[in-house]
């Protein structure tokens, strides 16, 4: 055979570099935004508390959750027993770990201030971070989102940036794990470049690692899915941030406001949305930057409200449960469309809405549970029959696929480890997190 052309192998490997796939990294299933003003170090537990009174209260029982959500119960279970498992599952989540990721905004959640202001907000919620980070109180995954870099809002957005930085690295010596930067309302690359140039010189300054500052872009403006000649954008908004993009968030009501539709019909499952979405999945897909979906903006919160020392009537009771339970219908069924489309993450606005993020996860990952151990079984005892017989066996991204499918649902608690073993793999097999490793570490030991 005649030896490759030397433009086709370079293609073929710029192509590689571009598109390693998932790095089967925990991706959190959520992030939660709250006002940097607001930002203690303890407020991860603190929103997990009143996630579970809110559980507590609105969902005393699995039935009375299930019939809230109007949970569809896979076929061959007993209503009863999944209604109590989803129900156990979302209240030991709750307990352990409420809050994935959180964004200590400064942009939509804050407001614009005065200078003096911001400055001291910007210094304070990195000394929280910091004293977080000390008590072990900080959720898995953290990070801030600064202004745009737009005219009118880059010199506070990075100066912002600059003090968050400096006094977390001063104060705690070291960053957060899954810490992230996230930047919105993209409209040119060059946003992007600046970020990411603000980064490199806080690396420098600060004697952090290279590329340790990681950055997160917000799709939220239609110049971040197409650009001015009609390209789509997003492939060249990655480029520009030099390997530090870790993420792209969907932000649902930027985005559809930029499109002139109404406030009335800014919802995640607007066409317009699941259009924008899409353009996201295609021209990034197998880069390795996480996608995530925007939030729903309905509170479950009742309109009655107990006077200090008081109590609500039953009839005011009935109608505040009545009220977080439409909301509840509402996030949980937007959680699942992001599911079904591909979206394993989304925002959270309010700690009432974690119980049903939590429920309509696991309820997406126990459905598919039964199939996807069968398939990934399958995977893994054809891919060693095929060693055996000197095969080649070339369908190792369906079975990571699979793999990834039980890496997320056992890392969000939706599967346990113990489940996972229908798959076939050992605890120490899935924690490879590679179904190129599984299959190496088994041909070694045949």
């Amino acid at each position: 055979m005649a030896a490759l052309p030397v433009s086709l192998r370079k293609a073929n490997q710029a192509f590689a570099k571009e598109h390693p796939g998932e790095s089967g990294a925990r991706q959190p299933v959520h992030t939660v935004y709250g006002g940097a003003h607001l930002f203690r170090f303890d407020t991860a537990p603190k929103l997990g508390a009143l996630a579970l009174r809110a559980f507590g209260e609105h969902a005393p029982t699995p039935g009375a959750f299930a019939e809230a959500l109007r949970l569809a119960v896979p076929e061959g279970r007993s209503a009863a027993a999944y209604a109590e498992t989803i129900h156990a599952r979302v209240r030991a989540k709750l307990e352990a770990e409420a809050v994935e990721d959180f964004r200590i905004d400064f942009e939509d959640g804050y407001g614009n201030r005065p200078d003096a202001e911001e400055d001291g907000h910007a210094r304070e919620a990195a000394r929280q971070v910091a004293r977080g980070l000390h008590q072990a109180t900080l959720p898995p995954f953290i990070g801030i989102r600064i202004k745009p870099l737009s005219s009118e809002l880059a010199a506070r957005s990075l100066r912002t940036l600059d003090l968050f930085v400096t006094t977390l690295a001063r104060e705690a010596k070291r960053l957060p794990s899954g810490f992230v930067v996230t930047l919105p309302k993209i409209t040119v690359a060059e946003q992007v470049r600046a970020a990411a140039g603000a980064l490199a010189a806080l690396e420098t300054r600060l004697r952090l690692a290279k590329g340790s500052l990681r950055l997160e872009l917000m799709v939220e403006t239609p110049q971040s899915i197409f650009g001015p000649r009609g390209e789509i954008a997003l492939p060249g908004l990655v480029a520009a941030a030099g390997g530090r993009c870790s993420g792209a968030h969907f932000g649902t009501y930027d985005y559809t406001a930029s499109c002139n539709i109404t406030a009335a019909h800014q919802v995640m499952t607007h066409p317009a949305c699941d259009f924008a979405k899409h353009v996201m999945q295609v021209s990034l897909a197998g880069t390795g930057v996480m996608l995530s979906d925007g939030a729903t903006n309905v509170m479950p919160v009742g309109p009655f409200g107990a006077a200090p020392g008081g109590a609500l009537t039953p009839e005011q009771a009935a109608v505040n449960r009545a009220s977080v339970h439409r909301a509840w219908r509402l996030h949980f069924d937007d959680v699942r469309a992001s599911l079904r489309q591909g979206f394993y993450q989304g925002w959270d606005l309010h700690p009432a809405q974690l119980p049903t993020r939590y429920a309509a996860v696991f309820s997406f990952f126990l459905e598919g549970f039964d199939a996807a151990s069968a398939r990934l079984r399958n995977f893994v005892q054809k891919a060693a029959q095929a060693t055996l017989i000197g095969d080649v066996f070339d369908d190792a991204a369906t079975g990571q696929g699979l793999l990834n499918y039980f890496l997320r649902g056992v890392g969000c608690g939706a599967i346990t480890p113990d489940e996972a073993r229908a798959t076939g793999l050992s605890l120490e097999e899935i924690r490879t997190r590679s179904f190129l490793a599984i299959l190496k570490g088994r041909r070694a030991r045949q």
